[in-house]
């Protein structure tokens, strides 16, 4: 028996709509055919994302741990073992995956310590192989360290071809600015994101062709575990990968555990892990243009305002107080 978390529900059915309730509906059975097919057993309580159940497993014919991943295919998800696949032949510090369905996209991938997510690291968790940091800050700052350095292995790698590019997206953003610019109901707001928008024109004709996470918060980073050769190392996992320039990956670092005061520190110390120190203005605009799709995603669903985190990241971005 597969209990499908209420919560995992509740996003497939608000974003993803019949869609969503079909895939929760063959949820259970696709864990079933896949524990059958594949060998495995549970080993765990299931857990869950904002669109993925996983389920911890032992591989019965060799006792490897690994992880039993099931999620609705779409743009976002459909090049993720492409990616994984890419970053494992590179060394760069990505989740192994171990077998993939194309027809379902379940993907069966090595386990990683879910306990020990570098957001732990933010909050007094320590790191493995080092020694503790003393003080609230100085603990955020080591993740932030931790989280430029792998994304520094990620972005070295050239996109496989066929994956959705940031060109693409950034021409459809750029299309439908100047409508979420009017929609917002604030003055100051409007001018703002107008200025976002903006800072993107500059950059949108060289959109870049590395391969990128997309979504690499710190909770996305976990520690590897001894028993996969990986003790003491920070792994990469669920991508919503595309080609792209990788100024467009520091928004999430920014973003998750917000801390207005330390935006700038973050963005500095993650443009140096890139090599970017002296192309700040291009991830610059770039970081802005996070800001930019995400509020044009917010008034497509009816917000009129900007969440007040992306709103600060782009006035200190700016230059703006």
């Amino acid at each position: 028996m597969i209990d499908i978390p209420d919560e995992l529900i509740a996003t497939q059915y608000a974003y993803n709509g019949a869609a969503g309730r079909a895939f929760v509906a063959a949820l259970p059975g696709l864990a079933g055919r896949f524990l059958e097919e594949w060998g495995l057993r549970r080993d765990g309580a299931a857990m869950y994302g904002m669109c993925a159940l996983v389920l911890p497993v032992v591989r019965e014919a060799d006792g490897v741990p690994a992880a039993l991943k099931l999620q609705l295919v779409d743009e976002e998800t459909v090049g993720e073992p492409v990616a994984l696949r890419a970053w494992g032949a590179a060394g760069a510090g990505a989740v192994g995956v171990l077998g993939h369905d194309p027809g379902t996209g379940a993907l069966l991938l090595e386990r990683l310590d879910e306990g020990r997510p570098l957001s732990g690291v933010a909050g007094g968790g320590g790191v493995p192989g080092g020694s503790r940091l003393v003080g609230e800050v100085a603990d955020a700052r080591r993740a932030v360290t931790v989280l430029g350095e792998v994304l520094a292995r990620l972005a070295a790698v050239s996109a496989p071809e066929g994956l959705r590019t940031l060109g693409d997206a950034v021409e459809r953003m750029l299309a439908a600015a100047p409508e979420a610019v009017g929609r917002l109901a604030d003055e100051e707001e409007r001018r703002l994101l107008a200025d976002c928008a903006a800072a993107v024109r500059e950059v949108a004709g060289e959109p870049g062709d590395r391969l990128l996470h997309w979504d690499l918060h710190y909770d996305n980073i976990l520690a590897g575990r001894a028993d996969a050769g990986r003790a003491g190392e920070w792994v990469a996992l669920d991508p919503k990968p595309l080609a792209g320039d990788p100024g467009f990956e520091l928004f999430p670092a920014l973003d998750n555990l917000f801390d207005a005061g330390e935006v700038v520190w973050r963005f500095d110390a993650l443009t140096e892990a890139l090599g970017m120190e002296r192309d700040r203005g291009r991830a610059r605009a770039w970081t802005l243009a996070r800001v930019l799709q995400n509020a044009v995603w917010a008034v497509g669903d009816g917000e009129r305002e900007l969440a007040p985190d992306h709103a600060e990241i782009a006035r200190r971005l700016l230059g703006v107080r």
